[in-house]
């Protein structure tokens, strides 16, 4: 008989909890929603959003999770997926399957998007350059 899933009912509100800087990307802010914590480390939900122009991106990367959704809320991500450019705009779900090679390469200024992972600390592991990857989009000058 296996035990139990032990997890714990969570409401975090955005007073709860701030972007901070310090995720696995230093170009993005990250805000925890609390289901990592509540799960027992089983899963993460955490909101993502852009910080500063994408510069060089992510790299090419996969992940050691089981499950890897990215919704958009915000704006839009542009993404290799192996050697398939992805436009992932507000609204849009992607499945990442495991261990697919991947690559964040552009996103708008006000790009933000809920990112949900098993287990909750999922492994990055660089990975060979798969093609070539398109030029980012210049954001607009502040004024």
């Amino acid at each position: 008989m296996t035990a139990p899933l032990t997890t714990r009912f969570s409401h975090v509100r955005p007073q709860d909890t701030q972007y901070v800087d310090n995720g696995l990307r230093d170009f993005f802010l990250y805000r925890d929603l609390g289901i990592a914590e509540a799960t027992g480390g089983k899963v993460l939900a955490q909101l993502v959003k852009a910080n500063i122009p994408p510069e060089l991106g992510t790299g090419w990367h996969r992940h050691e999770a089981e499950f890897h959704i990215v919704i958009m809320l915000k704006g839009w991500a542009r993404f290799m997926y192996g050697d398939q450019e992805t436009l992932v705009a507000a609204g849009d779900c992607v499945h990442q399957a495991p261990g697919i090679v991947h690559y964040l390469f552009d996103y708008s200024p006000e790009m933000e998007y809920l990112e949900i992972v098993a287990p909750a600390d999922f492994k990055t592991i660089d990975a060979e350059p798969v093609c070539d990857v398109p030029a980012v989009t210049p954001w607009p000058e502040a004024t």
